[in-house]
């Protein structure tokens, strides 16, 4: 008998990859992603190895003011404020330690200006008055130093020099010397302060230096990756437990999102400390960093309304297996558009490409829109949606809805910073 052969395609073309074959492509990423997050895990490390290198090397430099003889004799026992400011001025990140740098050099020079000018006027009063007079200097200059630290905008950059004011301040002023003597020492502790904060900077900012900017930049684009996993993890959450009698809910998506609730206090520091490096780089010297902080808040939205997503799994009135299974199609190309758009926008921010909002991610997010509202008003929903089979689904809709109007939000606002930043056009398109 003649046989018969059958030609089978190959069918790799035109062809939707199966379930099981987006599980064992998932399963193949795993170690990808556990090495990826090893390497920035040990990355990290490599940096605290290295600025505690770098502190140690400035301690062994400043010590030398006592450990030589020479020098020891030009600065006497004032070289333990040099030890001190560097103990307290050296910080991990660069800006934090020009920063604090600054900010203890000004501290000193106006408390030990106006100190030295206190302490000749109380020298000029003879008997009593001498401590009255210093009394009502210390608590004047005092108290008004200590209200001054605390109006909002001087506490976040200058808080610390406030401190220093007050510490050099009552030093000098309380002091029984003579007035020649107040400004001797003034003058030698102001020159020890300022030749440790030399060396602070200068390992500071030339030795492998760790800059607040950087990390600023890299720690808001990975967010945008952070709420494209969990979305996409929400939804492959939702609808791969339809069939399943016994739903486990693992809720590993919403690890991300908590994450980046998380971030507002780190977010206010790195900015205020990328604002003292504004030569640094790519960024340039008017780099609008307040934008940083509108852009997470706006993330952190995002990811409240992700969370929020968790009480379609749990909900008792959630909808049916046969409803979930009927819209499972949209709604997943619905969830991967979201996250297509949420990487876009990080890929904009990581190259600093300018994102034009109105020309792509506008007519994208419209059309999920309406794509959102068909599935509402489609003919095989109409009965759900009317008992609490579709309650639900409804929650789950309504808050894509949601998603996608502070994605058109948070778009602009990328967008703006692209503009202010000085962002590079695209040239690809």
């Amino acid at each position: 008998m003649d046989s018969t052969v059958i030609v089978i395609a190959d069918g790799s073309e035109g062809v939707a990859p199966s379930k099981s074959e987006k599980k064992k492509f998932a399963i193949s990423c795993q170690p990808i992603i556990s090495f990826l997050r090893e390497k920035k895990s040990n990355r990290h490390g490599m940096r605290k190895v290295i600025h505690s290198i770098k502190v140690g090397v400035a301690l062994v430099l400043v010590s030398l003011l006592y450990i030589l003889d020479p020098l020891y004799k030009q600065v006497g026992e004032n070289a333990l404020w040099a030890i001190m400011t560097v103990v307290v001025v050296f910080e991990f990140f660069a800006g934090a330690t020009l920063s604090k740098g600054l900010n203890r050099g000004i501290g000193t020079v106006l408390g030990g200006g106006l100190g030295c000018l206190a302490a000749a006027f109380a020298q000029a009063v003879v008997g009593v008055g001498k401590a009255i007079v210093v009394g009502i200097a210390v608590f004047i200059f005092g108290a008004a130093a200590t209200y001054t630290r605390q109006v909002p905008n001087i506490k976040k950059k200058y808080e610390y020099g406030a401190i220093i004011f007050i510490l050099t301040f009552n030093l000098i002023v309380v002091s029984g010397l003579r007035a020649q003597q107040v400004m001797q020492l003034a003058r030698d502790r102001l020159s020890t302060i300022i030749i440790g904060f030399a060396i602070c900077i200068s390992i500071s900012l030339l030795v492998f230096p760790i800059w607040a900017s950087d990390e600023l930049h890299d720690s808001l684009v990975s967010r945008f990756e952070d709420l494209a996993r969990s979305l996409e993890g929400f939804s492959n959450e939702y609808f791969e437990n339809v069939n399943e009698k016994e739903k486990k809910f693992c809720g590993n998506f919403s690890s991300n999102c908590k994450s980046v609730l998380h971030s507002k206090t780190k977010d206010e520091s790195l900015v205020n400390f990328a604002r003292w490096e504004r030569w640094h780089g790519k960024f340039g010297f008017s780099y609008p960093w307040g934008r940083y902080l509108k852009i997470g808040e706006d993330l952190r939205d995002l990811a409240t309304i992700i969370l929020s997503l968790k009480g379609c799994l749990r909900s008792p009135t959630q909808s049916s297996e046969t409803l979930r299974q009927s819209v499972k199609e949209p709604c997943e190309a619905i969830v991967a558009s979201l996250a297509c758009t949420l990487r876009e926008l990080g890929e904009s921010i990581t190259n600093m490409i300018k994102c034009r909002s109105e020309e792509t991610i506008v007519p994208k997010l419209k059309s999920v829109r309406l794509e959102l509202s068909l599935i509402l008003t489609t003919s095989t929903l109409g009965t759900n949606l009317e008992n609490t089979d579709g309650l639900g689904f409804a929650t789950l809709v309504y808050s894509l809805m949601e998603m996608v109007e502070k994605l058109e939000e948070l778009a602009k606002e990328v967008e703006e910073l692209g503009e202010l930043g000085g962002f590079h056009k695209n040239t690809s398109s």
